[in-house]
C-alpha cells in the first residue's frame, strides 16, 4: 500500500528534530485546496505568513528551484520537490513541508511542517513553529473556496 501524502509528511516530520506537523481537514475538494497550496507564486505566498514573495527560478519535472523573500526582508533559496498533493522544499536556512490527500467525501486533509534550520545539525529551532504552522493552516482555509 502506497502511503498517503498526510501519512508521508507525518514521517518527515519525525525524522527532523524539533519539527512540528499540524494537521487538518478542509471542507473544499482537493483539486480546490492544491490550487492554492501548489501555487507557489500565488496562494502559497498568501497563506505562509512568513512569506511575502516566492519566485521559481527553475522547474524540471518535479523538482524546483525557487527564490522566496520573508515580511521581514530575508530570502531564501529553495531546492524540493512539488507535486500533485506534496510539497518539500529546503533552503539552506529554512524546510517548509506540505502535503494534501483527498477524502473521498469532497473534503481534503492537509498537513503542514517547517522551520528554521541550523546549518551542520539534523534539527529544527522549534521556537514558534507551531504557531506559525496554526496560523498557516488557518489562512489556508480562509483562502480556500
Amino acid at each position: 500500500m502506497t502511503p498517503s501524502n498526510v501519512g508521508r509528511l507525518r514521517v518527515m516530520g519525525a525524522a527532523i528534530r524539533g519539527a512540528h506537523v499540524v494537521e487538518g481537514v478542509l471542507p473544499s475538494s482537493f483539486d480546490e485546496v492544491w490550487g492554492v497550496m501548489g501555487d507557489l507564486e500565488g496562494g502559497f505566498g498568501d497563506f505562509q505568513p512568513d512569506m511575502r514573495s516566492l519566485r521559481v527560478l527553475r522547474v524540471d519535472g518535479d523538482r524546483v528551484e525557487a527564490l522566496a523573500r520573508s515580511r521581514y526582508g530575508l530570502r531564501a533559496h529553495f531546492h524540493g520537490v512539488l507535486r500533485p498533493g506534496w510539497g518539500w522544499l529546503q533552503s539552506r536556512f529554512l524546510v517548509v513541508g506540505m502535503a494534501a490527500d483527498a477524502m473521498g467525501d469532497g473534503r481534503t486533509r492537509v498537513a503542514l511542517t517547517g522551520g528554521v534550520r541550523v546549518p551542520g545539525r539534523p534539527a529544527l529551532v522549534p521556537i514558534g513553529a507551531r504557531g506559525e504552522l496554526e496560523r498557516a493552516m488557518r489562512r489556508l482555509g480562509e483562502r480556500v473556496p
